[in-house]
């Protein structure tokens, strides 16, 4: 039913689609041109070329952009803000079905990243704390000016804690990871990997996303995909269900969740980067994301694995190539 109800919601979101725009126009080359100091010279996440070995990225510090601040406990001015308003503004988004996606038929938001803010939550505001969140969905290209705006506390959202992001938000540390991979057709697929069987070919991804830095880089750009840039990586199912797609170019988990959602299409070939999900904050919010990063060490070993196990074991299998658990903490203080 859920499935069932995601279809027909991103059909509606079809009219929303962008087109690619003018070179610079869109908002992942904003984002690009507003990055600081920190932001590395060149390539998202860790790919270098199609089909090369993942390596961790690296900043232009020589610094892993995962790298965050040591946990605590303790209560400084963003969270005593939170106490004070007594709620939880969270990004979060409602289309990725087993991370964030609205159950149609209880109208309540549910997944992956969901479970994590209602135990950030939780911690926060005390006993009933879950209750008090207030979702804003946001499309992928809006993550960093919601959190800049002040418009919301924090974003979970499959968020990829890279060099240029990490210069314009702060990040927890990392309580995911994935990669950018291909979803295509199971039958009759025209895109076979990240090779030449790309050329000419219609290849969608979402603007702001990841995915979009990445084949946008030149060695990603040789290989001659026709881009269909839209506001949300669910919106790129809808358009491979209409045949206007012949492939997606979108996170490993995000990919998992398309394929649960449409069996008519799969993840192939191997993740093409090592993508860590953060939790995103104000670059002021120091005393936040030392206390969110004290409530991931409590939710790595207590609560990571029962949430995979709900919402991402059935799908995610296969795509990491090893036992799933989370990733170990890095600390730059």
């Amino acid at each position: 039913m859920a499935a069932g109800g995601l279809a027909v919601a991103a059909a509606v979101l079809v009219s929303a689609v962008v087109g690619t725009g003018a070179p610079g126009g869109t908002p992942a080359d904003r984002e690009a041109a507003r990055s600081g100091p920190g932001a590395a010279a060149g390539r998202p996440a860790s790919a270098t070329e199609p089909g090369a070995e993942p390596r961790p990225e690296k900043c232009a510090d020589g610094s892993n952009p995962a790298e965050s601040l040591k946990p605590s406990g303790a209560s400084g001015k963003a969270v005593e803000r939170i106490k004070k308003k007594d709620k939880l503004v969270v990004g979060v988004d409602q289309n990725s079905y087993l991370w964030g996606y609205r159950d149609p038929s209880t109208g309540t938001i549910e997944g992956f990243d969901i479970d994590l803010v209602k135990a950030i939550a939780r911690d926060l505001l005390g006993k009933g704390g879950a209750d008090r969140v207030v979702y804003r969905t946001i499309p992928t290209d809006q993550r960093v000016p919601a959190i800049q705006s002040g418009d919301v506390d924090m974003v979970v959202r499959t968020m990829t804690v890279n060099c240029s992001r990490r210069a314009q938000v702060a990040f927890s540390t990392a309580y995911f990871q994935a990669g950018q991979q291909l979803v295509v057709p199971k039958k009759h697929a025209r895109v076979k990997g990240f090779d030449s069987s790309m050329r000419g070919k219609h290849v969608c991804y979402a603007s702001g996303s990841t995915a979009e830095k990445m084949m946008k880089t030149p060695a990603y750009a040789a290989l001659g995909a026709r881009p269909v840039v839209v506001p949300n990586q669910l919106d790129c199912l809808v358009r491979m269900q209409l045949g206007e797609a012949d492939a997606t170019v979108t996170d490993s988990a995000l990919g998992a969740g398309q394929a649960a959602q449409d069996p008519s299409v799969e993840l192939v070939g191997e993740p093409e980067t090592l993508e860590p999900y953060g939790v995103a904050m104000n670059l002021e919010d120091e005393d936040l994301v030392r206390r969110v990063n004290k409530v991931l060490e409590d939710y790595r070993e207590h609560k990571w694995k029962s949430s995979y196990d709900r919402w991402l074991a059935d799908d995610m299998m296969g795509t990491e190539g090893k036992k799933p658990a989370p990733p170990e903490p890095l600390y730059r203080d």
